[in-house]
């Protein structure tokens, strides 16, 4: 029987690794190929449930980003050969790798925030991981980039070969983001929040400042002072670098009482958080693929977004643009789309037909298709 080791060490639930693997093994077709994952003892009932040819080995005792980057360096090589893996995945690959693989390695990169930008701006790996992880991007030898720019980088920053690498986008679950009809309430129930209508909404975790919550906080202000509507403003997404300073911001605003922060909001209840919305905005100065713009979109709900990294090539044209450092001009995009209800409705209809094209079904076929001809 042929066994795939899948590495689930950053595939966090709730992470983007998190919801890509978990959308994957949902979608395992009957065979004879075991999948054998591997991963902090916390995570073995995250995954093992959503099929019968699952199991977990746990592993890696000593916690910590520095450690367990260092059990990969030095003890995968071993662990692989004596679990006799004929393949290994790795789901997170642009935030852990092994430098040796004793079979054949496939992993997904979803970005590469980490090496774009400036000391200050770029996305925080750590000192030790962000020095071995290209050369271990090389040895891969398949690499799924979930967007063109994400193949791009992966040739430009890290010398991948072209010839490696395989875009495969991500997708969404029509199944639970979709429009839905919420015109005549004004109250949205979401447990364990309530939200008064009209908000504007943006999901992501509170990263400064790569994610650019604190421009969208000065453009909300510019749109609250040129419209006068009673719009409020949602971040919905965990702490992470940076996440005091952009609280500070908000505080320090003339309109912090419209602005709420949800933290790491209960997935299952994030679809009608997003059907509620007004519009959302994206500002993020980088996005590997831009999963907040298609569940948008399938949830029937206009999009403005930042004119940066894959998120023109995920939008396309279903959705407004803006630079990312001008306050001003992502202004001006929310004030078209709170006043514009032709350019409101526009949006919606093209956005719904985009985001057809992003389909978990589609990613886990040609992903799995990749896992099991290589074996």
């Amino acid at each position: 029987m042929m066994k795939i080791g899948v590495d689930t060490f950053t595939c966090n639930v709730g992470s983007s690794g998190g919801a890509y693997l978990t959308q994957l093994l949902k979608r395992i077709p009957p065979s004879g190929i075991l999948y054998e994952l591997f991963g902090w003892e916390f995570d073995r009932f995250a995954f093992t449930n959503l099929s019968e040819k699952i199991d977990f080995i746990p592993v890696g005792k000593i916690s910590g980003k520095t450690a367990n980057s260092l059990w990969h360096y030095f003890k995968f090589p071993q662990f692989a050969a004596l679990r006799n893996f004929n393949i290994c995945f790795f789901p997170a690959a642009h935030r852990r790798l092994p430098n040796k693989f004793p079979c054949f390695s496939i992993g997904t990169v979803h970005d590469m925030a980490a090496y774009w930008g400036t000391r200050k701006t770029r996305e925080h790996l750590g000192a030790l991981l962000r020095v071995i992880l290209p050369d271990s991007l090389r040895k891969l030898d398949r690499v799924i980039a979930v967007s063109t720019w994400v193949k791009q980088e992966l040739i430009e920053k890290v010398n991948v070969r072209e010839s490696r690498i395989e875009v495969i986008p991500n997708g969404v679950d029509a199944s639970i983001y979709y429009p839905r009809p919420t015109e005549s309430d004004s109250l949205v129930l979401t447990q364990p929040f309530s939200f008064k209508r009209p908000y504007i909404l943006y999901t992501a975790r509170l990263h400064h400042p790569i994610k650019n919550h604190i421009t969208l906080i000065k453009a909300f202000e510019i749109f609250k002072e040129r419209t006068k509507y009673p719009h409020r403003l949602v971040f919905a997404g965990s702490d992470d670098h940076g996440a005091e300073r952009i609280k500070m911001d908000a505080l320090s605003s003339r309109y912090r009482n419209d602005i709420f922060f949800a933290g790491n909001f209960p997935a299952n209840n994030l679809p009608k958080l997003y059907a509620a919305a007004d519009f959302v905005v994206i500002p993020s100065h980088y996005e590997g693929f831009g999963s907040g713009a298609v569940e948008a979109m399938a949830s029937g709900v206009p999009v403005a977004c930042a004119r940066a990294a894959a998120l023109p090539e995920t939008a396309e044209h279903a959705a407004l643009y803006f630079e990312p450092f001008d306050a001003e001009d992502m202004a001006d995009r929310m004030v078209a789309l709170a006043t514009d209800d032709v350019l409101h409705a526009k949006l919606v209809a093209t956005g719904i037909e985009r985001a057809k094209l992003f389909s978990w079904d589609s990613c886990a076929e040609q992903t799995l298709k990749i896992l099991h001809d290589e074996g």
